[in-house]
C-alpha cells in the first residue's frame, strides 16, 4: 500500500508540474521529464488511453511550434525523429508507468538512425 502512495505522489506531482510549464516550453526540458509529465496529465487528466496519449506526448515533446511548417534540414530530422518514435517507441507506456526513461532511451535511438539518413 505504501508503494501505490508514493507512486500517486510522484504521478500527481508530475500532472502539476505539466499545468504549470505548458506545452510552449516543452523544448526547453528534457525529453524525459517533458513526456512523463505529458503523459501523466493526459492519462489523469482524461485525456485517455496510453496509446494515444503516448503519441499526443511524442509530438509535444519532439516538435517545436518553430518545426511545423518549416522545411529546414533539422525540421527533417524532428520529423523523422517524430516518425520513428511514433512507430517504434509509443507502445512502452501504460496507465500505470509512462516509462519515459526507455522511451527517452528508444527516441534517442531514432535521433541516431534520422541523423544517419539525413548525412
Amino acid at each position: 500500500m505504501e508503494k501505490r502512495g508514493v507512486s500517486v505522489s510522484w504521478v500527481s506531482c508530475l500532472v502539476v508540474l505539466g499545468v504549470l510549464v505548458g506545452q510552449s516550453t516543452a523544448q526547453l526540458m528534457p525529453f524525459g521529464i517533458c513526456y512523463a509529465s505529458c503523459f501523466a496529465t493526459c492519462t489523469l487528466g482524461g485525456g485517455g488511453s496510453p496509446a494515444p496519449c503516448s503519441l499526443q506526448c511524442l509530438k509535444n515533446c519532439l516538435l517545436t511550434k518553430s518545426t511545423v511548417g518549416g522545411g529546414t534540414v533539422k525540421d527533417t530530422l524532428s520529423f523523422c525523429k517524430l516518425g520513428c518514435a511514433s512507430a517504434l517507441c509509443s507502445n512502452f507506456s501504460t496507465s500505470d508507468n509512462p516509462a519515459s526513461n526507455k522511451v527517452g532511451n528508444c527516441v534517442d535511438g531514432c535521433s541516431a538512425t534520422c541523423a544517419k539518413k539525413n548525412l
